[in-house]
């Protein structure tokens, strides 16, 4: 796998970083995309096996993005797999209670940039030779279920599924496909806040168990180390206690 070419958003911490540590433990060569420079390069020094590209960019910003795939194109030459994971969240909100900007403040990541980041590397795997690649959208289980006060997040997640969809069927003729993994209570700085206890929907708060980031980067790395012949459309991976089923 030393010539597959990987990308990367939100690579500084978390789900990022334990999805590119571990496909450079499996030879990759992987493009760490974040808006800040140093946990980027904290993540390289992790890296072991494969080679790291550090690319600061902010994914809400099209110039940005636009200047950082063609600096991984310049690097590597190709993008064989891109992991659209980059996101972000406002405080809990009542629907009534929030605002435009804190609509667009998580529109601006979620899905604005992940369409950014997916039509950019659908661009260079379409043009490149051979043709194809892999583009994995990082989804929740919000693309499920709502939290409540999450009526952003919960859109935008929802509409990552629809990206996914819109993404596998239009790269078809390109041996472009795409794929959504749903990520509930992976053990990250995100997810902090639930040692303390989350609301849950019959109004009361409650702590919510977690799992071991490392799992969900393993994931990731088995789905981009599948051939192009075969995609994992949609999976699930969560705490096994998380109060995911029958949420509501």
């Amino acid at each position: 796998m030393a010539d597959r070419v990987a990308v990367i958003t939100g690579a500084g911490s978390g789900i990022g970083r334990a999805s590119a540590l571990a496909l450079c433990r499996d030879g990759w060569s992987v493009a760490l995309l974040g808006r800040r420079k140093d946990p980027l390069e904290e993540t390289a020094s992790l890296a072991k096996g494969g080679t790291t590209f550090a690319v600061p960019a902010d994914v809400s910003d099209p110039n940005q993005v636009v200047a950082a795939f063609a600096a991984v194109k310049a690097k590597f030459g190709r993008v064989d797999m891109l992991f659209n994971n980059a996101g972000g969240n406002v405080p809990s909100t009542n629907f009534g209670d929030m605002t435009f900007e804190m609509w667009r403040s998580v529109v601006s990541v979620n899905l604005d940039g992940m369409f950014q980041c997916a039509n950019q590397a659908f661009r260079i795997m379409r043009d490149q030779s051979p043709m194809g690649g892999r583009i994995i959208n990082n989804g929740s289980i919000s693309a499920h279920v709502p939290r409540p006060g999450s009526v952003a997040y919960t859109s935008t997640k929802h509409g990552v599924t629809g990206l996914t969809k819109s993404i596998a069927l239009d790269g078809r003729q390109y041996d472009i496909c795409s794929g959504q993994i749903d990520i509930g209570n992976a053990a990250t700085p995100m997810t902090a806040r639930s040692t303390n206890g989350q609301m849950q929907p019959y109004g009361q708060m409650a702590v919510e168990p977690r799992m071991d980031v490392n799992h969900v980067g393993n994931q990731v790395a088995f789905m981009a180390n599948l051939p192009l012949e075969s995609n994992i459309q949609f999976v699930t991976i969560m705490a096994t206690k998380m109060p995911f089923i029958a949420r509501g």
